[in-house]
């Protein structure tokens, strides 16, 4: 018989960690093989375990998922991670795939399609599933905010006016007006509140945990 397929777990949330081991629990190719809480701890668990598949939160409280992500595959090309999210933006998908992940589910997700998604990504598939892949596809590459625009737009979803933003970013408030046009430009909306509605909703930014 097989040896069962090695999961890691990662998620801030105990009670999530709890759900999804209590899943796999039921599967007797499966195992779990450690969890961590944090995108740092994974990163260093996945150097001691190096398990088959990891599942991945995005929203983790000091590196991203996404960026721990690119670290472990970084490190071990191989890799393979599945990213849970409860959220289904399409930035947010679009980073994590770039990131190097093989698979986007959402924690909505069915038992079924998470055990079936567990054996496609151990296999080297990839998967996301349908409603996500269109979303994706309908993504709009003028969307791409610069590193810079990124700062002014996070400060924006806190309700900081463009005053606030340049002491905080030490430029001028004519720079900041300039960022916020090509925000709206890009995002292709008229105010600030769509801006920061349609940045939330697609995953382009996030709330601080």
């Amino acid at each position: 018989m097989a040896d069962p397929l090695r999961l890691m777990l990662v998620d801030d949330h105990y009670l999530v960690r709890l759900g999804l081991s209590s899943v796999i629990a039921l599967e007797p190719d499966m195992t779990v093989c450690a969890e961590a809480a944090t995108g740092r701890h994974a990163i260093e668990l996945f150097r001691l375990h190096k398990p088959d598949v990891t599942l991945m939160d995005l929203r983790l409280p000091d590196l991203s998922g996404t960026e721990a992500t690119r670290a472990i595959r970084a490190e071990y090309p191989d890799a393979r991670i599945i990213a849970l999210s409860t959220f289904a933006g399409d930035e947010e998908i679009h980073s994590a795939l770039g990131a190097g992940a093989l698979a986007y589910l959402v924690k909505t997700v069915q038992p079924e399609e998470l055990v079936d998604t567990i054996r496609k990504v151990a296999g080297g598939q990839r998967h996301v599933p349908a409603e996500l892949a269109a979303r994706l596809a309908l993504r709009s590459p003028r969307s791409h905010l610069s590193p810079r625009e990124l700062d002014v737009l996070k400060l924006m979803i806190t309700g900081q006016r463009n005053k606030e933003i340049a002491i905080r970013l030490d430029i001028t408030e004519g720079t900041v007006k300039i960022h916020v046009s090509n925000i709206l430009a890009k995002l292709g909306v008229a105010d600030r509140t769509q801006a920061v509605t349609q940045a939330l909703q697609r995953g382009i930014v996030a709330l601080a945990p």
